[in-house]
């Protein structure tokens, strides 16, 4: 298998352990990750001054000569297949696509095709980077497979790195259009009583709570206070339906990026999404407020109603403030139109 070999000097006064300084001073043109250095450390690729190390932790001096073997990417396993993509923009460092809804994100055991990484991999042609050692389109964030809507996705390893840390660093903007059960509002005190729930100015909700694997069911995820990660939601209120309101348009944005984060902070409030199977959106407004119609579109609304509809970054390379918006898809927006004309007028 080919080789790269990557060499340069430690710079002044540097870090304590080795992996530290490694990752401020390897050149940027290298484009590997701290994830990627740790390992080639366990693996002895690394050398100081002629000698191997595999300890992350030793000292390295000021002036040392570091030496990485890189091995050549391999190819990737998954197979590229020709799926249509709605790109909405892509460069030699990246591509922004509009995921429908029902497409998985990368292929795992019970959908090994039909996923997003399966099309783009025919979409670049091999015309890829080998990200963390495999030829393979570099994903930095997901988003469920019934969810729709914006994903960034990095052709090389030097962008996926720059990606990468921008969502470490919960400096990405994403903004989720939601349409769930009953109204968010700060006039509710039933809302005052949940832990971890609370409001900001201009009817803002705000949910922070810890999050992690369900104990007994491993396709959900939990609220917790304690262990966990930490995870922060904020929604607000575009528009209400039925009278007396019963089912609400929410903008909802993330501070930080967890596993079906927005669809457990609104369950854990109370207002699960429309149409979400798995953490309880799927029940029957009461009463009549909402029209028969309206009734009838919710209750065959086949997945969770949630869109990805805005994404900022910077962009890795070139520095410059990247930001995409995504209209409301269809499904969500007939079940709009369908909520918005009121129940009949009852004498």
């Amino acid at each position: 298998m080919a080789t790269r070999h990557i060499a340069f000097f430690i710079a002044a006064d540097p870090p304590p352990r080795l992996d530290k300084a490694l990752s401020r001073d390897v050149p940027e043109e290298a484009a590997l990750s701290r994830t990627r250095l740790a390992r080639l450390l366990a693996e002895g690729a690394v050398t100081i001054d002629g000698q191997p190390v595999t300890n992350a932790k030793s000292r390295v001096a000021e002036g040392a000569r570091i030496e990485i073997t890189v091995q050549q990417a391999e190819e990737t396993h998954i197979i590229a297949e020709p799926i249509a993509l709605n790109v909405v923009y892509e460069d030699d460092d990246l591509i922004v696509v509009d995921k429908p809804a029902g497409m998985v994100v990368h292929p795992a055991p019970g959908t090994p095709q039909g996923t997003l990484v399966n099309a783009l991999l025919h979409h670049f042609g091999g015309n890829l980077s080998g990200v963390g050692g495999v030829r393979r389109p570099g994903i930095v964030h997901r988003i469920d497979k019934d969810t729709s809507g914006l994903l960034v996705v990095a052709k090389t390893d030097a962008a996926h790195h720059g990606l990468a840390d921008q969502f470490a660093a919960h400096s990405v903007e994403r903004k989720y259009n939601a349409l769930c059960h009953g109204v968010p509002d700060a006039n509710d005190p039933r809302l005052r009583g949940i832990r971890g729930a609370g409001f900001e100015a201009g009817n803002i909700l705000r949910v922070t709570t810890q999050l992690a694997r369900h104990r007994t069911d491993r396709q959900k995820q939990a609220v917790l206070f304690q262990g966990g990660r930490h995870a922060v939601t904020r929604a607000r209120i575009v528009e209400r339906f039925g009278t007396p309101p019963v089912v609400a348009l929410m903008d909802c944005w993330l501070e930080t990026g967890r596993t079906h984060q927005i669809r457990v902070h609104l369950a854990h409030c109370g207002h699960g999404l429309i149409g979400d199977p798995v953490y309880g959106g799927r029940r029957k407004p009461a009463g009549r407020a909402l029209s028969p119609e309206g009734i009838a579109a919710i209750g065959n609304f086949p997945r969770q109603a949630l869109h990805a509809a805005v994404l900022g970054f910077v962009h890795p390379r070139s520095a410059e403030a990247m930001r995409f918006e995504s209209p409301l898809p269809k499904d969500m927006a007939d079940l709009v139109a369908v909520l918005r004309v009121g129940p009949a007028s009852r004498a």
